[in-house]
């Protein structure tokens, strides 16, 4: 899958995609959270712990299986329609496999995207792609790339841990983000 790229990365592009997997590590650290939290609803009308990472391992696979494919091959990416996507994610979760399956399977699928993101090369990563047709971010401007999603997707992730780590704090009812922020 190599794209031309001679394996090394700049740091700025290596730092993005070490970045990007460290989330793992986090969530490494849900599975010894209650079964009632991790899939229970995060807030009234919200995912539980557990759709939130059924639904970042699913874009992890799209991204793997069709996005960067799509990007090297077109220098086009087409992201689908986000509603029932990420409703299969949700009902996966809801399907009966455990935490622990779950929490592996993100790992595994995290991992394997950014080795992918590795091995595509420097050029490749920062090839400009259009995504859903558009060719810049409408909120900075910046030309879209493999690299630049990428970080949209750390954006993405960083959203869900706030969302998550929001929600523990709540059921932790300890007060303890109160107290850090004196």
């Amino acid at each position: 899958m190599d794209a031309g790229g001679d394996g090394m990365l700049s740091s700025c592009n290596q730092a993005i995609i070490d970045r990007f997997a460290s989330l793992t590590d986090w969530v490494d650290g849900l599975c010894d959270m209650p079964e009632q939290e991790w899939s229970g609803p995060i807030a009234e009308g919200k995912a539980s712990i557990a759709g939130i990472i059924a639904h970042l391992t699913q874009w992890d696979r799209y991204l793997i299986e069709t996005a960067v494919p799509d990007a090297l091959q077109k220098q086009a990416i087409v992201f689908p329609a986000f509603d029932s996507f990420n409703a299969r994610a949700y009902a996966y979760a809801r399907s009966g496999v455990t935490k622990p399956e779950l929490i592996e399977q993100f790992r595994l699928t995290r991992l394997e995207l950014c080795r992918l993101l590795e091995s595509i090369g420097e050029e490749a990563l920062e090839r400009p792609v259009t995504a859903n047709g558009t060719a810049v971010c409408p909120h900075t401007g910046t030309p879209y790339s493999v690299i630049y999603i990428t970080e949209e997707f750390i954006d993405h992730d960083a959203h869900h841990q706030r969302g998550i780590e929001e929600a523990r704090s709540r059921s932790n009812g300890s007060g303890e983000d109160a107290m850090l922020e004196i």
